[in-house]
Formats: structure tokens, C-alpha cells, sequence
């Protein structure tokens, strides 16, 4: 069994990569992150960005396309995820007005025309979790489930966000355990509930409610790829929480 490459989602640094994007890629790569997946891209063109991973030994995972630019540029985003040497290309979020049943009856049909492109260009269409896929039904069966049902595992895998199906209140282990085969992909989300907020609160790896060794090892079993770390708000500068989650790793699950 080969252990999971460990990524970080940079999302979680939009800040520090709005400010330097390759001054933050050298910290990251310096903590010890394996790959990193990219939502956006800074304006740094393909090539350079191409150069600048393989001078720092990191992984282009795959990056995380809007699904506005699914729709209208999805030959753009072909193009750089190719020339970056990218193998994934995850759907997200979803807007608002674009989470109710009949839109997502559209999806079903759209997602699967994005995923085929995908597959003809050499790579792998995903779609990355949140907690309102559990929350809508379509012929009695929750969206979540629905969408792998629909559409092919050769046209769509599985990225799971485990903060968010456990902040959904569903049982994250036998979701990973569920989705075995198709889950290249799964975000370390951990996260504190706190009932004075209507937002998920999320935190460092360990400092939370995700009981996060036995959920990393049930990913092995399931044949995951990449863990990649994301904390979608910090509390602390998050060039310092990504890397205390690293620690973390490291001191819990690595150097085991």
C-alpha cells in the first residue's frame, strides 16, 4: 500500500499568494508539502509556473475551476493544467442560486460533458464536497450520492472534503470507506462546532473535532492519493496554521 502524497489546497493562503504567489509556493515547499492544488493562479503564466514546481520538487496536484470558467473556458484551464502537469481538475463550489434541485438536475448532465472533456485531454474530473450536497434530494436520494450514481466513475471522481460530511452529520468513515476506488482525493478539514457561529470553524489539524488517524487510514485502505490540507479561515496568520498542520502530520502520521 503506498502512502498518500501530502498537498495543501492554497485557497487556504489566498492571501500570502495574492501578495507573493512564489514567495509563498518556496514557504510551503520548504515546510515539507509534497504537491499543491491551485485555486487560481496569480496571473503567473503556465510555463513559468511549470518551471518554478519542478525547481521546488512540488507536485502540480490539479487546481480548483470555477464553475463559470467550466462552462466558458474550460479549453484555458485544459491548457494549463497540461502545461503545469497537472492530473486533476475539481468543481469546487457552487453558488447559491445553483444548489436546488433543478439546477442540479442540470449538473447531472453538465458535469458529465465537463468530465469527458477532461478525460479526452488526460485528465480527471472531480467534485469537492461541501455540507449542502446533503441537503437536497433528487428522487429521494441525497445529491452527494446522486452524482455518483449518474454519472461514470470515468467521467467523474470523488474529492471529499471530511470536515464538511462530518459538519454534515454524516459518518465520514463510511463515506471514504463508501467511495473506495474513486476518492483520488481528500481534504484534511478539521474543524471546532461552535453553535455561536452559522459558518463551519475551522482549525489546525489535531486541534479539532475530526478524529483524524483512524480517517487517514481508512483513506489508505480506499486507495487515496493525495491528503491535502485546507483550512478555509484561520484564526492565526495562515501561513502559520499550514504549517503547524504539517507538524502535525509529520509528528502524528509520517514519522510513525
Amino acid at each position: 500500500m503506498t502512502r498518500p502524497g501530502i498537498g495543501l489546497q492554497l485557497y487556504t493562503l489566498r492571501e500570502e499568494t495574492a501578495q507573493d504567489f512564489e514567495g509563498t509556493l518556496r514557504k510551503v515547499a520548504a515546510m515539507g508539502y509534497e504537491g499543491v492544488e491551485f485555486a487560481g493562479y496569480g496571473d503567473i503564466p503556465a510555463e513559468q509556473m511549470k518551471a518554478l514546481l519542478d525547481e521546488l520538487g512540488l507536485v502540480a496536484i490539479g487546481s480548483h475551476v470555477p464553475l463559470t470558467n467550466l462552462e466558458t473556458k474550460i479549453e484555458e484551464e485544459i491548457a494549463y493544467l497540461t502545461t503545469i502537469g497537472a492530473k486533476y481538475a475539481i468543481c469546487p463550489w457552487l453558488p447559491v442560486e445553483a444548489r436546488d434541485t433543478e439546477a442540479w438536475r442540470k449538473h447531472l448532465v453538465n458535469f458529465a460533458e465537463f468530465g469527458k472533456r477532461f478525460q479526452e485531454a488526460g485528465i480527471v474530473f472531480c467534485y469537492h464536497n461541501h455540507e449542502f450536497e446533503f441537503e437536497v434530494e433528487i428522487d429521494g436520494e441525497i445529491v452527494f450520492d446522486k452524482l455518483y450514481a449518474t454519472i461514470g466513475a470515468d467521467l467523474l471522481q470523488v474529492e471529499m472534503d471530511l470536515g464538511w460530511v462530518q459538519y454534515a452529520g454524516r459518518d465520514t468513515l463510511e463515506y471514504i470507506s463508501k467511495y473506495a476506488g474513486r476518492l483520488p482525493l481528500v481534504h484534511l478539514k478539521d474543524f471546532v462546532k461552535n453553535n455561536e457561529k452559522a459558518e463551519i470553524d475551522t482549525v489546525e489539524l489535531g486541534r479539532g473535532d475530526l478524529d483524524l488517524i483512524p480517517l487517514i487510514k481508512q483513506s489508505e485502505q480506499a486507495d487515496v492519493k493525495w491528503l491535502i490540507v485546507e483550512q478555509d479561515r484561520c484564526a492565526n496568520p495562515p501561513i502559520q496554521s499550514v504549517e503547524e498542520s504539517i507538524n502535525w502530520l509529520k509528528a502524528n502520521y509520517l514519522n510513525q
